[in-house]
């Protein structure tokens, strides 16, 4: 029979659902265990908030399964006073935030020059690719008018506001922060710069990622002030470029190119995407033509990270928020995005040459 201090150690030990990547004991919300006469285990916790989920009682009974009859949790909240030291204790943790000088977490920006060329779509199957490589991944819905990003990865519920920090919630793995948890069905996002580049500075610095080893940003299209802005913010930002096959597209693509030579960011890889169709008889048909991708990584200079196939499973996934590696598993665009989040592990940031940079 495990040992009251082994069953302490065993609820200690189990991951956050919340907080991706920390334990409850590095938390230190694990206030009391003890096991009762009749063999259950009684588990007190102490959290900054008093939502909980499904997910953490299942990793409790599944971690005390083999020490007892079930689990009795009971949660006791922070005070205000108590929250606010907890959360900056785990800031300093977590070290530098995303964006500042030296914060180790990768910034990758995946831009296009225009929309329809399935920017979101690479972006959340980007993050749950790099997820399942063993990395700590968060994403912003940098797309301010059309976000999308939420809903193409299932995610039901919306942040946690724990003593001014906003705690992003988490599906498939991923950290997730976009506009769409803040604005009604029937409301339209009409703003200006000011406005647009107080949201993506909050959405940035307000936000509490954690210890990242990768923020995903899905880009508007274009190059406007968003995109402007995020150049600002994130001065070490990688750009990955998202076009399709077709001539136009790698031109338009190419636009997105220059202005991340412009503010000094590294364009590390060329993603095509809608590449071709597999029918059922197996011959590949290319829908959008061919070559733009390859032209478009000869023209900046940089690698072809992978050709994402056209598949209807993929569209379907995203509808139901289920990315690729769920919708489509096995399939030949789940080892494309496997392709490509290992060329993006790989690709080693450089040193910025013009670190005071300033945009007007």
């Amino acid at each position: 029979m495990a040992s009251d201090n082994q069953i302490f150690n065993a609820v200690a030990s189990i991951e956050s659902p919340l907080f991706v990547g920390r334990t409850l004991g590095e938390l230190d919300a694990v206030k009391k265990v003890d096991r009762t006469m009749t063999g259950r285990i009684n588990v007190e916790l102490l959290l900054p908030t008093s939502h909980t989920s499904e997910l953490l009682d299942q990793r409790l009974q599944k971690a005390l399964q083999p020490h007892g009859r079930g689990a009795d949790v009971d949660i006791e909240v922070m005070s205000d006073e108590a929250a606010m030291e907890w959360i900056a204790r785990l800031r300093g943790m977590a070290g530098p935030p995303v964006g500042e000088p030296g914060s180790s977490t990768r910034v990758v920006a995946v831009a296009s020059g225009k929309g329809g060329v399935g920017k979101s779509s690479v972006s959340c199957n980007l993050a749950v690719a790099l997820v399942r490589a063993g990395k700590k991944v968060g994403i912003v819905d940098g797309d301010i008018w059309g976000f999308s990003v939420p809903r193409m990865l299932g995610v039901s519920q919306p942040p946690l506001l724990v003593a001014e920090a906003i705690i992003p919630p988490v599906s498939y793995g991923v950290k997730v922060m976009s506009m769409d948890y803040f604005v009604g069905d029937d409301k339209a996002v009409i703003w200006r710069g000011p406005m647009l580049h107080k949201a993506i500075e909050q959405f940035l610095k307000d936000v509490f990622w954690d210890n990242l080893d990768f923020l995903i940003v899905d880009m508007p299209p274009g190059t406007g002030d968003i995109a402007i802005s995020m150049a600002q913010f994130l001065p070490r930002a990688q750009v990955l470029l998202v076009t399709t096959p077709q001539p136009t597209a790698q031109r338009v693509a190419r636009r997105a190119a220059l202005m991340a030579a412009e503010v000094d960011q590294q364009v590390i890889g060329i993603v095509e995407n809608m590449s071709w169709f597999t029918a059922d008889d197996g011959k590949k048909y290319e829908l959008f033509g061919s070559g733009g991708g390859s032209a478009l990584a000869e023209e900046v200079g940089v690698d072809l990270m992978t050709r994402i196939p056209l598949l209807p499973a993929m569209g379907r996934g995203a509808d139901e928020g289920h990315p690729v590696a769920v919708a489509a598993p096995g399939s030949e665009a789940e080892q494309a995005f496997e392709t490509l989040a290992g060329a993006v592990i790989d690709k080693r940031p450089r040193i910025r040459t013009n670190p005071a940079l300033v945009i007007n």
